[in-house]
């Protein structure tokens, strides 16, 4: 099996069912294109990890139940509620409303009892038998809340009332009025019972359900971005003291409830509505909070706000639930699949698909694909540059740091379009670059050769010197471990020889390839007879040298003493080859010609002294004799062919039929010709019925 697994830092989050993850065929499909998928590699490594985990069109929310066995979502179209039993991996039931559902909460451990808010006003309570109540309420509701201390069902409204529904009564209690209209989202703390409303004008009311009175007013302020904003929804920490809430323009507050001033104000990247925001406690990291909007779901940390994990689909996001104590998530979106997510480093995989582990398992020790890997980083300049403005805040340009990330196919298309001539830029820019290189392998006189003393070696510090440059050349050549390299003469190094040249290509390269060539390939005749030339002049100009050397001064001596013993032990070898060829050349002559002289006979040397003019004439006589003749073929000396016919009756025809030979029966020149002139069958009594078939 394989899973999709991306990896924006060290953590690995692994997608187990979406979109562009498992295909899901129906029944029905898969029956019939059993043979075909049968070599789908696709098909045959999906996971699917819940059947039928999906609505028709878009989901809307998703919840856990408490014992950790089912989970409940509703979708639409037609709006419809789903539960999924964990045990049996599977679809429980599904179950079909009159309207859209906004919200809803479990009241139970398991799934018997909910609370549905609806895009109609009504307020639906459903148990194991379906629809059990419902109940109206004055404005269109946008969050619920329970309280289970004093059974209190809080309905945030877009009016300036937080509406109270007591479910031990049965009735509705008298609701808390608020300064402003516009109620975004309702919580309670479980630990003292603190209700937080989130509300449209960029503050936080909060009231205590045992005083039935507000508490406080906490006002947002952002001074990165002054544009207005509302509280988009709101989250109680287990702890007592820790609060969260998100704003409609993209920035998370953490609050200490013992102070009015936010602890960390993260902004998410993107300017979308937070929708959801939860506390991690009991994973496997300690200070981890997710929070999310339609985009992205992010995972960082609370004490310094340093990213940890993140997770995006190619959907919108409506909601997200985690399992507690695991590393497992489920998305609500705008698309057919519901998407689960894996994340090891938070915890292991519930029991119910403990199978997970061993997956990931294995899949650790593969590396994983970089969610930036066919990603290219482009800044705000370039965006401007690119005329891409318009597509921030859109699925194309994904927010990074002091830029965005742009897919690359997608960059270059943009950018020929932008800049036509690019190709033609980036030709020039290679051949001056190639042209650049080129020069750089030319020898250059350095500051080291000429404020240091050496004696040889010389080309070889330039080159140090270029590399390094002039003060670490310096260093090196004044380290006594190197000294001697450019002061003794034993270390000179040979320019000359084949090796060094193929080493260190200081001449062209086609200078190195012909001389190569030349010292593996075989030496011609002419290329022979220069050498033994170059030969006898090296030793005549060795006799006058030794000539003269005897009336010379010592001058010329200690010249001649410096002659290397290489280039002596050189000139030997080229002697000794010379006369190795020489020998070789006259053996296979005389060869030769013994093997001519015994294979030519009298008649091919006769033959060989035919000039071509005698052979064309006897061609064009044998072509005018065969003209005379009556055959049918006529061949040229060019290897032209004639095909010759003449017209002849029937009754001819039978005759050279009936005789083989040339002529007829009374053809006396010709005796042996025995052709009939009767048939066989003449005067003989016939096998067939029909007498009258030979008359």
């Amino acid at each position: 099996m394989v899973l999709k697994s991306t990896s924006a830092s060290n953590v690995s989050v692994y997608q187990v069912s979406g979109t562009n993850v498992s295909r899901a065929l129906p029944d029905w499909i898969a029956k019939k294109r059993k043979r075909t998928l049968k070599n789908d590699l696709e098909y045959q490594n999906r996971v699917e990890l819940i059947q039928d985990f999906e609505f028709s069109e878009a989901s809307n929310k998703i919840k856990v139940s408490r014992d950790g066995q089912y989970a409940m979502a509703t979708g639409t179209y037609k709006p419809q509620i789903h539960v999924y039993d964990f045990a049996n991996l599977s679809l429980k039931f599904d179950r079909h409303t009159d309207s859209e559902n906004v919200d809803f909460l479990l009241l139970s451990d398991d799934w018997t009892k909910s609370v549905h808010l609806q895009n109609d006003r009504s307020i639906q309570f459903q148990n194991k038998g379906g629809l059990h109540y419902t109940t109206r309420i004055p404005k269109f509701g946008r969050s619920l809340a329970y309280n289970e201390i004093n059974c209190d069902l809080y309905v945030g409204a877009s009016e300036d009332e937080l509406y109270r529904l007591n479910l031990e009564q049965g009735r509705f209690l008298n609701p808390f009025k608020l300064e402003t209209k516009g109620v975004n989202h309702v919580s309670v703390d479980a630990t003292h019972g603190l209700v937080a409303v989130g509300m449209e004008d960029s503050a936080v009311e909060f009231w205590d359900p045992r005083a039935r009175s507000r508490v406080s007013i906490l006002r947002l302020e952002n001074q990165i971005d002054s544009s207005p904003f509302q509280v988009s929804t709101t989250s109680f920490r287990n702890d007592g003291l820790n609060f969260a809430c998100g704003s409609t323009n993209g920035y998370v507050y953490l609050y200490d409830l013992r102070s009015s001033e936010p602890s960390i104000i993260k902004d998410q990247g993107y300017g979308f509505d937070i929708k959801k925001i939860i506390w991690l406690d009991g994973v496997g990291t300690e200070n981890k909070i997710l929070t999310s909007d339609k985009r992205i779901a992010k995972i960082w940390d609370t004490v310094d706000s340093k990213a940890y994990a993140s997770m995006e689909p190619s959907v919108e996001i409506n909601d997200v639930e985690h399992i507690p104590g695991t590393g497992m998530f489920f998305t609500a979106n705008e698309g057919i699949p519901m998407h689960t997510y894996y994340i090891p480093n938070l915890g292991p995989s519930p029991p119910w698909c403990s199978f997970l582990d061993s997956i990931t398992e294995e899949l650790e020790e593969k590396p994983s694909d970089s969610v930036y890997s066919n990603y290219r980083f482009i800044t705000k300049d370039d965006v401007r540059k690119l005329s891409i403005s318009h597509l921030v805040g859109s699925n194309v340009l994904r927010a990074y740091m002091h830029g965005y990330f742009i897919n690359t196919e997608l960059f270059d298309k943009v950018s020929l379009i932008a800049n036509p001539d690019a190709y033609k830029d980036e030709r020039e820019r290679e051949i001056r670059r190639r042209i650049e290189k080129e020069r750089e392998s030319r020898i250059r006189t350095s500051g080291v050769s000429k404020k240091s003393t050496i004696k040889i070696n010389k080309s070889l510090a330039e080159k140090l010197s270029q590399k390094r440059g002039d003060k670490a050349a310096e260093k090196l050549l004044s380290d006594d471990r190197f000294k001697e390299m450019f002061e003794n003469e034993e270390f000179q190094v040979n320019e000359d020889d084949y090796d060094y040249k193929q080493l260190n290509p200081v001449k062209s390269a086609r200078e190195t390839t012909e001389g190569a060539a030349k010292r593996i390939r075989a030496l011609t005749a002419a290329e022979e007879s220069d050498e033994e030339r170059i030969a006898l002049r090296e030793g005549r100009a060795d006799a006058n040298d030794s000539s003269s050397d005897d009336e010379s001064s010592s001058e010329n001596e200690e010249e001649r003493e410096q002659i290397s013993r290489m280039e002596q032990k050189k000139l030997q070898k080229q002697q000794k080859v010379i006369e190795r060829r020489k020998r070789e050349k006259h053996n296979s002559d005389q060869f030769m010609s013994k093997m001519s002289v015994s294979a030519l006979n009298d008649e091919e040397q006769e033959s060989r002294k035919v000039t071509f003019g005698e052979q064309v004439r006897e061609a064009t006589e044998a072509d005018s004799i065969s003209k005379s003749d009556d055959s049918v073929v006529r061949r040229t000396h060019r290897g032209e062919a004639e095909l010759t016919f003449i017209p002849k009756s029937f009754e001819v025809k039978k005759q050279q039929h009936r005789s083989p030979l040339k002529g007829s029966e009374d053809n006396e020149e010709n005796p042996r010709d025995t052709g009939r002139s009767r048939p066989r069958s003449d005067g003989r009594r016939r096998a067939s019925k029909n007498a009258f078939r030979g008359m």
